[in-house]
């Protein structure tokens, strides 16, 4: 036990605060992105859904209405109840139909933000795994970790440890894709000097 503690006491460790890291990836960013505008289409699938699903329960109610005139044929009648019937089983249709799609949707939101966390941690792990080995690093401690309770797993620090965190975030962003550089139209061109060509007046 003595020689365990000893050998601990000798280790390297490094730092990092692994929320920083995530939220400071372009990866990171993108991903966001991309899960908001997917979100986003798909609430507008369900907004159209619903929007059929209510002029449907319109016309069922106006079907209803228009069967029970006194002044329709017994015929007309029958004729209006069973468009009323078939109507109302549409409705019920659209209902679980919208229920599923809802559920479907939140499933795939959730798999696909799982998925991308995977992939980004994949990224954030390979370089402090490289950054560590190369520094002789035997520990790196993630800062903001909490225990299974919710409470820091770091409740003190010396601070004499090296903080890893601004370099493993230069390395990853250091394959960003360069954005292209936005062009305002709205500034005016700048005015040649016409004088040049012009005699100086005595």
């Amino acid at each position: 036990m003595l020689f365990a503690s000893c050998a601990f006491g000798q280790s390297r460790i490094a730092t990092i605060d692994l929320g920083k890291l995530f939220a400071g990836y372009w990866k990171t960013k993108q991903a966001e992105a991309n899960l908001k505008e997917r979100a986003a289409d798909m609430e507008k699938e369900d907004k159209n859904m619903i929007a059929d699903y209510n002029r449907a329960k319109e016309d069922y109610q106006t079907l209803l209405s228009k069967a029970n005139e006194l002044a329709l044929s017994d015929e007309e009648k029958d004729k209006r109840k069973r468009q009323a019937e078939e109507k109302l089983k549409y409705i019920k249709e659209t209902e679980n139909t919208i229920a599923q799609y809802e559920r479907q949707a939140r499933v795939t939101i959730e798999e696909s933000r799982k998925r991308l966390r995977e992939d980004i941690m994949g990224d954030i792990r390979k370089v402090v795994t490289g950054k560590a080995k190369s520094a002789g690093y035997s520990l790196v401690i993630d800062t903001t970790a909490e225990s299974i309770n919710g409470t820091p797993v770091v409740l003190y620090s010396s601070g004499t440890e090296s903080d890893l965190t601004q370099d493993v975030l230069t390395q990853l962003n250091a394959s960003a894709p360069l954005e292209t550089p936005k062009v305002d139209d709205t500034k005016p061109p700048e005015k040649k000097d016409d004088r040049k060509g012009e005699k100086k007046k005595g």
